[in-house]
């Protein structure tokens, strides 16, 4: 009996159909269980998140708590913040990712392989073992509690993995493309925008989900760069909702859900992207 035969019984064997089925079946109530604790936990109050209810459904769903959360805790303006301070940083880092490597793979000048290393030395820097000189500097330039504050730092620290996915992506490209589109007429701006641009929608893409994670997500920069409130965002507001002596918990879950959801929604309707991307960026890279 050869390999091809032996993968064709177990493939084929009746038993092991039901078995990875119940396992995958487990596997996802696990994974889908602290989704659903979150949310339960959101709509109820001290004595069932803290009694004899604390993973079943709310006796009393009280959708309130979002309400005190919007309104009390503000998190309307830290979810605003987030959105401005994730979309800001997401197009600075595209721009000054694909452009950047551009100028380092397809333009030839002297010093551009030192200036990729330069880049990628990034990568080797734990992002909050930067906070002390980030944070002088930006005191020093009078950029304290603003939205540059986060966008500037969220940049920095994206561009060393936007530069290295872009690197993998561009350099798969013919430059035989780029000597087309000069016998065309196209210039270094018009080659970069008609025809790179175009062909790197799958690194952008794949770079726009991994900024926007790293920034939505972030807590350290944003709850030090960031003490007045119309600038904080959602990790750094919600530890506002933690009182000194006792916490109403019902409102602190219902602002975690508002954190974490948008995340999640976002790779239920762009899953399709988000794996096309991820793929894309293994073979090419």
């Amino acid at each position: 009996m050869n390999e091809n035969e032996i993968y064709k019984v177990k493939k084929t064997n009746p038993i092991i159909k039901p078995i990875i089925y119940t396992l995958l079946t487990i596997w996802t109530l696990i994974n889908i269980f602290p989704i659903y604790w979150m949310f339960t936990f959101s709509l109820k109050d001290n004595a069932e998140i803290f009694g004899d209810n604390i993973a079943g459904l709310p006796k009393n769903w009280l959708w309130e708590n979002y309400a005190r959360a919007m309104t009390g805790g503000k998190m309307g303006i830290y979810f605003l913040n987030s959105i401005i301070i994730s979309a800001a940083t997401i197009v600075l880092t595209l721009i000054a990712a694909v452009m950047a490597t551009y100028a380092m793979s397809r333009i030839v000048w002297k010093g551009r392989k030192i200036m990729n290393k330069f880049f990628m030395l990034g990568l080797t820097i734990p992002i909050h073992s930067a906070i002390l000189p980030v944070y002088m500097t930006l005191k020093n330039l009078h950029q304290l509690n603003s939205y540059q504050a986060l966008i500037i730092p969220y940049s920095a620290f994206s561009l060393a993995m936007a530069i290295l996915i872009c690197m993998g992506f561009m350099d798969d490209i013919p430059k035989e493309l780029d000597e087309a589109a000069k016998i065309d007429g196209c210039g270094i701006w018009g080659t970069f925008f008609k025809v790179i641009v175009p062909l790197m929608t799958p690194a952008l893409s794949t770079i726009g989900i991994y900024t926007f994670l790293q920034c939505w997500n972030e807590l350290m920069f944003a709850n030090v760069f960031n003490s007045r409130t119309q600038y904080k965002t959602l990790p750094a507001g919600i530890n506002e909702l933690f009182g000194t002596h006792t916490t109403d918990w019902g409102p602190v879950g219902a602002a975690l859900v508002l954190a974490t959801f948008p995340t999640l929604l976002v790779y239920v309707f762009l899953s399709k992207k988000i794996q096309s991307s991820f793929m894309a960026g293994a073979i090419k890279g």
